[in-house]
């Protein structure tokens, strides 16, 4: 194919066919599978140093551009599109997904963050036990708070045990728990990571979770926060914004970018800046600069396997031309 296919212009429904897809993956990275059918770990497009501006979690040294777990857990957020869910489901396929880890790896990209929905663990077993994968895993458990904390301690273990690298809440569960006074439990689930031996972080849509923590000096080793702005053509308009995010249109996942850039300015801990394009809704050749020109240590971004190598180049261009008044925290 002459011209490379954005994700972007995939959500605006410029992919006509799962068939199409696989071509301009093909196109770039060559066949995904062997010969004799057996797994093979992608290799890099010519000219590819397979190689990308790293920085540390505590310990835990990880690529500047995360692999984002949405579309490999088949969540999405499609700007009123109906169709894009069953679309993305029918493309992401479980070889797709292994595929789309092999082609991030071949880039550069060593890390994937994502939720541990039900198969998720199991999914990464196969990729590093039968495709060789070496990617990182920063994970954030989906167990139930209520009414104890023993289901997140139960699930924080064994998916430490079955080899997740790091550790971060889910920005639904800090949230959930701020809003029910339950402060000094956010920092005893932090704590437990810690416990654990893997780095320990808070997610957040909510900049107020970022302050609390903040002020209660919490032992987090990062934070992921929403970074993005309001300047595409789904944005909420000023008066359209009722809390601090909205998953539905119009849609938005940061609704202070101005603020979050300012507060984190005062912030040391490493910060991992997620919905980073809104969702496709910014190019990431507009994106990846805004969010590292805005104070953000690293960017997590969702990726279809054909956005890997545009993404890549990308991410290195932003790290060496970034403008910043935050000094780089990690």
């Amino acid at each position: 194919m002459s011209e490379k296919i954005s994700r972007r212009e995939f959500v605006q429904g410029s992919l006509a066919a799962t068939a199409g897809g696989t071509l301009a993956v093909n196109a770039v990275t060559g066949q995904a599978l062997a010969q004799d059918n057996k797994p093979a770990i992608q290799k890099a497009a010519p000219g590819s140093k397979g190689t990308l501006p790293k920085g540390k979690l505590g310990n835990l040294e990880i690529s500047r551009l995360l692999l984002g777990g949405n579309l490999l857990i088949g969540g999405t957020h499609t700007h009123g599109m109906g169709f894009i869910s069953s679309l993305v489901k029918n493309y992401n396929t479980l070889e797709k997904k292994l595929e789309t880890m092999a082609v991030a790896e071949s880039y550069g990209i060593d890390t994937v963050g994502i939720h541990t929905h039900p198969g998720i663990i199991d999914m990464l077993k196969k990729y590093r036990n039968e495709w060789g994968g070496k990617i990182k895993v920063m994970a954030s458990p989906v167990a139930k708070i209520e009414p104890d904390l023993k289901a997140y301690f139960d699930e924080a273990k064994q998916i430490v045990d079955d080899g997740v690298d790091a550790i971060f809440i889910w920005g639904a569960r800090s949230e959930q728990m701020l809003s029910k006074g339950r402060l000094a439990d956010l920092l005893k689930m932090v704590d437990f990571a810690k416990e654990l031996g893997v780095p320990s972080g808070v997610g957040a849509h909510d900049l107020n979770v970022i302050k609390e923590c903040e002020k209660n000096k919490c032992n987090a080793d990062f934070y992921v926060k929403t970074l993005h702005h309001h300047k595409y053509p789904t944005a909420p308009r000023p008066e359209q914004i009722k809390g601090p995010y909205s998953e539905v249109s119009p849609s938005y996942w940061c609704s202070c970018p101005e603020e979050t850039i300012e507060f984190m300015k005062t912030v040391e801990k490493p910060w991992i800046a997620f919905k980073t394009m809104a969702c496709g809704g910014i190019p990431p050749k507009d994106a990846f600069p805004y969010v590292l020109n805005g104070g953000a240590d690293f960017v997590w971004a969702g990726m279809f396997d054909f956005d890997i190598a545009d993404d890549a180049r990308i991410i290195k261009e932003a790290v060496a031309s970034a403008k910043r008044t935050r000094p780089w925290r990690s």
